[in-house]
């Protein structure tokens, strides 16, 4: 979803900003053009079909941590 977003903003821009070069639109005048074009991506995105898709990754067991090392009970030996 986020690649085809990202996509359909630079592809506006681009057309925007050739329109501007070229004197036939001003960039100014074509800021909605690029809402509505964010607005069907993402209305499009949300009301696609979910139906034979795959997740690309799947789930991934919990991290676990290493157990503590055993702690001596009798305590430090000391020299008397």
């Amino acid at each position: 979803m986020r690649g085809l977003m990202g996509a359909a903003i630079l592809v506006t821009l681009g057309i925007l900003f050739l329109l501007d070069r070229l004197w036939i639109f001003r960039f100014g005048e074509g800021f909605p053009v690029l809402l509505i074009v964010i607005g069907l991506v993402m209305y499009l995105g949300r009301s696609a079909s979910t139906e034979g898709h795959i997740e690309p990754y799947p789930p991934q067991p919990p991290a676990t941590t290493p157990p503590a090392p055993p702690v001596d009970q009798q305590g430090p030996e000391v020299n008397r």
